[in-house]
C-alpha cells in the first residue's frame, strides 16, 4: 500500500502551513511507515493511506514520488 506523509522538516519549529511537504512511501501500515522514517528526524503531522482512486490522482501530479526506504 501507498501511504502519503504530510510533514515539517524541522522537529524544534511549529508546523507553518507554507513549509508543509509531502513524500510517498510503500509499506503495509501506518506503524512501519513511521518506522521507515524514524531516522529522519521528520515532524510527521499525518499518514494517510492512499485508495486507489486517490493514489491514481496523486501521480498524475509532477510532484509524485515513491521515497525508496
Amino acid at each position: 500500500m501507498v501511504f502519503k506523509v504530510i510533514y515539517q522538516e524541522s522537529l524544534l519549529e511549529a508546523p507553518i502551513r507554507e513549509r508543509t511537504k509531502s513524500l510517498y512511501v510503500e509499506a503495509e501500515s501506518i506503524r512501519e511507515v513511521r518506522l521507515k522514517l524514524a531516522d529522519r528526524n521528520l515532524n510527521i503531522e499525518l499518514v494517510q493511506p492512499l485508495d486507489p482512486e486517490h493514489l491514481a490522482y496523486e501521480q498524475a501530479s509532477e510532484f509524485f514520488e515513491l521515497e525508496q526506504i
